[in-house]
C-alpha cells in the first residue's frame, strides 16, 4: 500500500509566501481556450461530522507522489502538480478546458483537528482527509478556599 506524504508545520500561511490567499473555498475557474501556466484550484467537498471533519478533493489525473499535504491544528494545505500529456502528433486545440500544472488549496477549518490522527486516502481521482476533532474540554469546577 502507497502512502501520501503529509507534513506537520506550525504555520501555513508563512509557508505560502507570494501566493494569493483565498477564503472561498468553493469558488470555480472556467479557464476555456486559457492554455497559461498558473495555479489551480481542485474542486472540494468539506463536510463535518461531531468528531470528524472530511475533505474530498477531485484531482483525476494527478500521480499520488506529486501531491503535498500540509496540517496544523486550524488549517490544512493541499498541493500538487497535474502534468500536460501533449496532443499525438500535430493538432489544433479546438476547446481546452481541462486545468493543468500547479494547484494550492489552504483551507481554513471551522475547529480545531489533532494534526497527528489525518487519515488520508487517494482513489479513482478523488483525495480524501479524514481530520479527527479536537474535543472540547468540558468546564472544570473550582471550589473556593
Amino acid at each position: 500500500m502507497d502512502y501520501i506524504e503529509i507534513h506537520f508545520g506550525e504555520d501555513l500561511e508563512r509557508s505560502s509566501k507570494g501566493v494569493k490567499q483565498d477564503n472561498d473555498m468553493f469558488h470555480s475557474i472556467n479557464p476555456m481556450f486559457c492554455l497559461a501556466k498558473r495555479l489551480w484550484k481542485p474542486q472540494m467537498d468539506i463536510f463535518e461530522t461531531r468528531t470528524h471533519i472530511i475533505i474530498q478533493a477531485e484531482i483525476a489525473g494527478v500521480e499520488k507522489e506529486d501531491i503535498s499535504i500540509e496540517v496544523t491544528n486550524k488549517a490544512i494545505k493541499i498541493s500538487g502538480n497535474r502534468s500536460r500529456t501533449p496532443p499525438p502528433g500535430p493538432a489544433t486545440y479546438r476547446l481546452a478546458e481541462i486545468q493543468f500544472g500547479k494547484f494550492e488549496r489552504i483551507l481554513y477549518l471551522p475547529t480545531l483537528i489533532d494534526p497527528d490522527k489525518v487519515v488520508a486516502s487517494f482513489s479513482n481521482g478523488f483525495l480524501e482527509l479524514n481530520l479527527a476533532k479536537i474535543p472540547l474540554q468540558k468546564p472544570q469546577k473550582i471550589e473556593l478556599s
